[in-house]
């Protein structure tokens, strides 16, 4: 899978670099990598795990591949937050003083990190990367039939756009995915660290009868462009650059 890769685009906290287009790069094929190992050997037992997890869950494992993939190749800048409910996704750890100061937030035995106190990392006080996946909505079936887990979506994708659990969200690194091959696979990546609250939406309360179980904000439709406009690498295929060249998107073909 070849992908076209934006240089005036970089992947930093302020004025600090925090990951290079070879790093990133590097992250994206493994993440594919990983996903693809998974489906041949679920394959093996008859199961198909994509299925099984159901697109809102499928979306979530993607972003979790791709966050552990990104923390893999970021030289030590980035360490997953060990809390599941943590902010941001990846902490940053670029300075000795940084680390340390992730290093003696938890105890580590086996292998196993046992946190002293759930709320540093929520939000961690040096930050760092959150990281959001989506593969898009599609046309509501009463007009043309839903995509199927395993078929490609591009071609119907009306629009996408990520959510959060509040309107402070910021270095964010984004991706958009597909089914390619039956596999989801990363179609393209984006990261902006100058959001604001106006680029979420108001937050949606949880329903009464249980209907959401957390609150979240969606991105707007400024918002998304303004994504769109930061975006790092697009898979080099037809379907793709063009769909992201809609104006309400990256906005032009990149390659």
């Amino acid at each position: 899978m070849n992908y076209i890769l934006n240089e005036q685009n970089t992947v930093a906290i302020g004025d600090e670099p925090i990951l290079c287009s070879a790093d990133l790069l590097q992250a994206i094929h493994f993440c594919n990598h990983a996903i693809r190992m998974l489906d041949e050997q679920t394959k093996q037992f008859d199961i198909n795990i994509f299925e099984i997890l159901g697109m809102r869950n499928l979306s979530g494992m993607v972003g979790e591949y791709f966050a552990k993939s990104i923390e893999h190749f970021s030289n030590g800048n980035l360490h997953s937050n060990p809390h599941q409910d943590g902010y941001p996704d990846l902490l940053l750890t670029n300075t000795p003083e940084r680390y340390y100061g992730y290093r003696s937030l938890y105890t580590e035995i086996d292998g196993k990190k046992y946190l002293k106190d759930k709320s540093l990392f929520s939000p961690f006080q040096y930050g760092g990367i959150e990281v959001k996946a989506t593969c898009g909505s599609t046309p509501p079936a009463s007009v043309t039939p839903k995509p199927l887990i395993g078929e490609q979506r591009i071609e119907k994708l009306t629009s996408f756009d990520w959510k959060a659990h509040h309107r402070e969200t910021n270095n964010l690194l984004s991706i958009f995915w597909d089914f390619m091959d039956e596999v989801p696979t990363i179609a393209a990546c984006f990261y902006r660290n100058d959001l604001t609250r106006d680029d979420w939406g108001k937050i949606v309360q949880p329903k009464t009868d249980g209907g959401r179980t957390t609150s979240v904000s969606i991105m707007t439709a400024a918002g998304v462009r303004k994504m769109c406009r930061g975006w790092l690498a697009v898979v080099d295929a037809e379907p793709y650059i063009n769909a992201f060249a809609n104006k309400k998107w990256i906005g032009y073909r990149v390659k």
